[in-house]
């Protein structure tokens, strides 16, 4: 079994060297990619925009996003997934030979386990879930297949593979992952967000619900971890390999670690049920111009804004236990404002302005 790991590793490091020395002039594209395949992405533009204009799917993308980073963390845990740039230097495969030279990148040095691929996965349970829901509007209510439909069906699944192809690419190429990893990622994250075209009870889910579900999901993480740290397995191993192996110190943060993830989800996920149960929501629903162009896009407008001022806080990293609360407060904070505060100013807004008009 090591040996064929082994073997399985190693082709993944000459991939990543190959990568590196024929597309060294790409190097920024790949670092971008890497970056705005990052699920805070997902939460902080994608949403916003999905949400305003067809709110069961955007529902439906927090959901597929949350559920299925925490699975991701779940796998990572019990799969022990090395990663390139620091297995490459730990391993005796190459102790009869000079170990390959691969470079690393700012975006290189995450301190989780390597499988499967958390941006791979998320990216593709994102787009998937933004293709089907297009598909969908487009078929309409008499789901008619015209000619137009199978042309959308054709460039909209064409660009979901291509931007599947360079999320791995980018994953391999700043040696994060091996290719093994990213492949597993994507068809992960196109069954989650499978699974959840056919769960209607996420629509309609109550406050006592949500609360019950961001519980479970981090007792259930805790528990796993507290468990196999009883039985003498070091969960956190990957932090040590990450800080020993990459090259620059600076470049291993706090918020790649598995507990930062897990608590930013959560705090996404329990946002969402308070913004979805609250009073301003409700309010801001029960006028005629929820239906309006203009105020979707002044939402829209003003929620982007506001979450990317929102994201350009960072919370302090040199105590973790503060930096692990106020992540979660913060990410509970973007659905909160996307759903409840800012389409009730806004529309609080536009009934000033009607009345004066009148």
């Amino acid at each position: 079994m090591e040996a064929s790991m082994n073997l399985l590793h190693d082709t993944g490091i000459q991939a990543t060297r190959w990568l590196q020395e024929h597309f060294q002039g790409s190097q920024d594209w790949f670092l971008f990619i890497s970056f705005a395949a990052d699920l805070r992405n997902a939460f902080f533009v994608l949403f916003p925009i999905w949400f305003h204009f067809s709110e069961s799917v955007g529902i439906r993308l927090i959901w597929v996003a949350v559920i299925g980073d925490w699975l991701n963390l779940v796998f990572k845990w019990i799969l022990f997934g090395e990663r390139p740039y620091w297995w490459v230097h730990e391993t005796d495969y190459y102790s009869n030979i000079s170990a390959p030279e691969i470079q690393q990148f700012p975006l290189t040095c995450e301190t989780g386990p390597g499988s499967p691929s958390g941006h791979a996965m998320g990216a593709a349970g994102v787009y998937y879930t933004m293709v089907t829901a297009l598909l969908s509007a487009a078929m309409g209510k008499k789901q008619s297949r015209t000619l137009k439909y199978w042309v959308l069906w054709m460039v909209l699944w064409t660009g979901f593979w291509a931007v599947q192809v360079c999320v791995c690419l980018s994953r391999v190429f700043i040696a994060a992952h091996f290719p093994h990893q990213v492949i597993a990622g994507v068809i992960s994250g196109m069954a989650v967000a499978k699974t959840f075209q056919h769960v209607r009870c996420i629509y309609h889910a109550s406050l006592r619900q949500y609360l019950g579900i961001t519980f479970f999901l981090f007792s259930f993480a805790l528990g796993f971890y507290l468990l196999l740290r009883a039985l003498g397995v070091d969960l956190l191993w990957t932090l040590e390999r990450a800080r020993r192996w990459c090259a620059h110190p600076e470049w291993v943060h706090i918020d790649t670690t598995p507990f930062a993830s897990l608590l930013r989800n959560l705090g996404i996920l329990f946002g969402l049920g308070l913004a979805l149960n609250s009073h301003m929501y409700l309010e801001s629903c029960r006028g005629k111009q929820v239906l309006q162009l203009p105020f979707r896009l002044g939402c829209v407008a003003a929620s982007l804004l506001i979450l990317h001022l929102f994201d350009a806080f960072k919370p302090p990293s040199h105590i973790q236990l503060l930096f692990y609360i106020l992540s979660f407060c913060k990410s509970a904070a973007v659905p909160l404002a996307t759903v409840g505060l800012i389409p009730y100013c806004v529309s609080q807004l536009l009934v000033t302005q009607d009345k004066k008009a009148v």
